[in-house]
Order: structure tokens, then sequence, then C-alpha cells
């Protein structure tokens, strides 16, 4: 089941990034705290605004922009 749904775009919010639900979460910054060395379960320890799906959502959606296939499924 995709989670791509929740990945939002929206010139309104940061600039028209991809975002988490159109809250001022983009991909780019939840993807950077996975870089970084922190589990999903820290992640939204010290983020609760943020859910697991949520997490799940910037991997597909950051492995679908590697792919290359079009992205036309974000909201």
């Amino acid at each position: 089941m995709s989670h791509l749904q929740r990945i939002t775009l929206d010139p309104g919010i940061c600039h028209g990034k991809p975002c988490v639900r159109h809250m001022r979460w983009p991909v780019e910054v939840v993807l950077d705290l996975i870089a970084s060395g922190m589990s999903v379960d820290e992640i939204l320890s010290d983020h609760p605004e943020l859910e697991r799906d949520d997490v799940t959502a910037c991997l597909e959606y950051a492995r679908l922009l590697v792919s290359g296939e079009p992205t036309r499924q974000v909201a």
C-alpha cells in the first residue's frame, strides 16, 4: 500500500517543497534526520506530530524520485 498520499505539494507551504500532510515538515528534513543516524522511534519521540507512516511516506517518495518513475501520485 502506498503512503504517498501523505506527501503534499503546496506553493504556500515551505516554498512548494514536498511536505508531510500539509505541515511544515519537508520530506528532505525527515530524510536528513534518518541520514543523521536517528531511528524512526527516535524521530517519532522527538517530534510527536509525525507518525510512523509519515516517515515511511518520505522514504517511499525518495525511492520514487531516485527510480525516475513519475511522481504524479503525490497530492
